[in-house]
């Protein structure tokens, strides 16, 4: 299956699709599972808690809010490509975040939570045939394609992780 296309996905989602590369999107997410994990590994405890400016989310809290990111737009793509019609909400990240009590959790438990999300999702990502992938439904107000949300939840992924090296390690 070829890179969404730009009336599969808002324009808000074209800044994650947009970081991806061509080829085989399971392939990339498979990759990616492995090279995240690494590097999520190699953060020091002692600097799970640290935000580069006041007001930012701590270094344990980008990774909760990957988690739960990819958590939703799995569900998404679950439900679109069971030919769910139904219209799903958005969510407040922030909200999310402000909820979820990271900063309580150990940096190797949120970096082994988030690979075997992935793990686990790549199992249903694999299942999907070309049909699955083209369908469509409605989140957030706008129109989305399967296709697209693995492309969405791999570029959210390597934007999240770009900007803890780049601000904060």
């Amino acid at each position: 299956m070829n890179r969404p296309q730009p009336d599969e996905y808002s324009t808000f989602n074209a800044t994650y699709i947009d970081k991806i590369g061509d080829g085989d999107i399971i392939s990339i997410l498979g990759h990616q599972q492995e090279n995240t994990w690494h590097f999520l590994k190699s953060i020091p405890e002692e600097k799970g808690e640290y935000a580069y400016a006041e007001g930012k989310w701590t270094i344990k809290e980008v990774v909760g809010h990957m988690i739960d990111t990819e958590r939703i737009m799995a569900y998404r793509l679950l439900r679109f490509a069971r030919n769910d019609a139904s219209e799903l909400k958005g969510f407040e990240q922030d909200d999310y975040v402000a909820n979820a009590r990271f900063n309580s959790f150990q940096m190797d438990d949120l970096a082994d939570e988030l690979m075997l999300l992935r793990k686990t999702n790549l199992y249903l990502f694999k299942t999907l045939n070309n049909e699955e992938k083209t369908r469509r439904g409605m989140a957030n107000g706008n129109p989305v394609s399967v296709n697209a949300l693995l492309y969405i939840i791999a570029g959210h992924e390597l934007h999240h992780i770009n900007i803890l090296k780049d601000r904060y390690l």
